[in-house]
Order: structure tokens, then sequence, then C-alpha cells
């Protein structure tokens, strides 16, 4: 198992990749050619100040020459340089766009087959089946709607308002009984005022 999980998937390598590594492995020869030159230049360009100095003119400016020349030389390289990194961009893209084209075709293909399983004569039956259903549930609501009678319209409207009225928030009557008042003492009246009769008393003579 340890084989099977380890084991390194393998990428396809195509022509073009091939071209396009080569590509690159020349830019870069190339590049070191570049900067091998303009260093030994700077050189030449350094001696030929010397050779100046020192009063030889005619070697100096035939290292000059020589110097113009590589001068020439490293701008051809500068333009191979770049006709290279622009070919390899080239190709780079055009397998970009060689994927693309593949999905397309994929996705085409998928859409063949979905529209082989479903034509257009099997969507216009279903979205006329469709339509009668909602045109058979449509008449089912109208019967029952229409099958009720003046009693039955009167009778729902009475048990609404028997509804409505229960909802009515009414205070609620407390269980609990009053507590009994205590009889008051009697008073002795006072010199000249009668004596206050009882309750029972008044009523009877209110009798």
């Amino acid at each position: 198992m340890g084989n099977i999980f380890g084991r390194k998937r393998r990428t396809r390598v195509t022509e073009q990749d091939r071209a396009v590594l080569q590509l690159k492995q020349q830019r870069d020869k190339l590049k070191q050619y570049q900067k091998r030159i303009t260093l030994q230049l700077e050189k030449e360009r350094n001696l030929a100040k010397q050779l100046l100095k020192d009063g030889k003119k005619e070697k100096a400016l035939l290292l000059l020459k020589k110097k113009r020349y590589q001068d020439q030389l490293l701008d051809k390289t500068e333009n191979q340089i770049s006709n290279l990194e622009r070919m390899c961009q080239d190709i780079e893209f055009a397998q970009i766009e060689m994927k693309v084209i593949e999905g397309l075709k994929v996705g085409n293909d998928c859409l063949k087959s979905l529209h082989e399983a479903m034509s257009i004569d099997d969507v216009e039956r279903i979205m006329d089946e469709t339509q009668e259903a909602i045109e058979y549930q449509r008449e089912i609501d109208e019967m029952l709607a229409g099958s009720l009678t003046q009693e039955d319209e009167d009778a729902i409207l009475a048990e609404l308002e028997a509804i409505t009225q229960g909802d009515l928030d009414l205070p609620e009557v407390p269980d609990e009984s009053l507590p009994e008042v205590p009889e008051t003492a009697e008073v002795e009246p006072e010199p000249g005022q009668e004596r206050p009769r009882k309750k029972q008393e008044r009523e009877i003579l209110a009798v």
C-alpha cells in the first residue's frame, strides 16, 4: 500500500513542452554569452584608456574597433533573446488555447447527449401536461368554492364571530372570599343623647 500512495503521478511531456524547453535553454546560453561579452568589453574599454595614457594611440584605436564590433554582436544577441522569449510565450499560449478548445469540445459533446436524451417534443409534452394539471386543480378549487350554501356561509360567519368574541380579554374574577368585618363595640351615649340602635333594630324600624 505504501507504494500505491507514494507513487508519483507521471506528467506526460508533449512535443510542445520539449520545444519550449529547448528554446529556453538557447535563451539562457545567449544570456550567459551576453554577460561574458559585457564584462570583456568593460575590461577592453579600461585597457584602451590606459593605452592612451601610455601614448599607444594605435593600439588603443585597434582595441576600440574590436569593442565596436562586439557591441554590434551584443545588439544581435539581445534581438535573438527577445525572439526566443516571444516564441516561448507563443507556444505556451497556444497550449492554453488548445486546452480551452478541448474543454469546449467536451462541453459540446455533453450538451449534445443531453439534447438527445430530451427532445423538443418531450419538452412540449411535459409543458402541456403541466398546464393541464394546473387547469384541473383550478377547476377543483372553483367547484369546492361554489359548493357552499347560504346556510353554510351564515354558519361560518357565526363561528367567526364567536371566535372573535372569545378572544376578547376580560378581567378575571377572584375566587377568594372577602374578609369579614368585625362588629364595632357599643359606645355608651353621652348624657342627653340616645343610645345608637343596632343594625338589626334599624332594619326592623325601616320595615
